[in-house]
């Protein structure tokens, strides 16, 4: 499973009156994140639009652990969840400078044409980003050996 860092200077503007992140920006900070993680696959968002596809979030889930202020550095841990042609699930870990746990969370995407909003079939229309997201999701529990 392929986990892609990507570390965020807090700035000035992210934060609400108490000087923490406002709770809407970790939603940009994910999906930081989650393009972090495909150009590591050596991919981009931006070929698959090109090409008339997009991937829109079906649902988003961020469970809030502990604050994030103005001047310190998060680091945005991102891998993928689950593939199974149609669906990605992304899961996030952002944590703090000094290692706590600020937030996890998960988004889910279906990769749909522009025109129609239809679900594709990523294996069908994107073979090589189908293999790479075969072989650095997630192992589910069971498989190859893994407990």
């Amino acid at each position: 499973m392929l986990t892609a860092e990507k570390t965020i200077e807090v700035r000035y503007a992210e934060t609400d009156q108490m000087g923490v992140v406002y709770h809407a920006n970790y939603l940009i900070w994910m999906e930081i994140g989650r393009t972090s993680l495909i150009e590591e696959m050596g991919f981009r968002y931006a070929e698959m639009e090109d090409a008339g596809i997009l991937a829109p979030v079906m649902d988003v889930n961020i469970s809030y652990k502990t604050p994030v202020r103005y001047g310190q550095k998060a680091v945005i841990r991102t891998w993928m969840d689950h593939y199974d042609g149609l669906r990605t699930h992304y899961a996030y870990e952002i944590v703090t400078e000094d290692g706590q746990v600020a937030a996890t969370g998960l988004t889910k995407h279906v990769c749909v044409k522009k025109e129609n909003f239809r679900p594709i079939s990523v294996k069908k229309y994107f073979p090589e980003w189908h293999e790479a997201c075969e072989q650095h999701k997630k192992q589910a529990v069971g498989s190859s050996g893994i407990k």
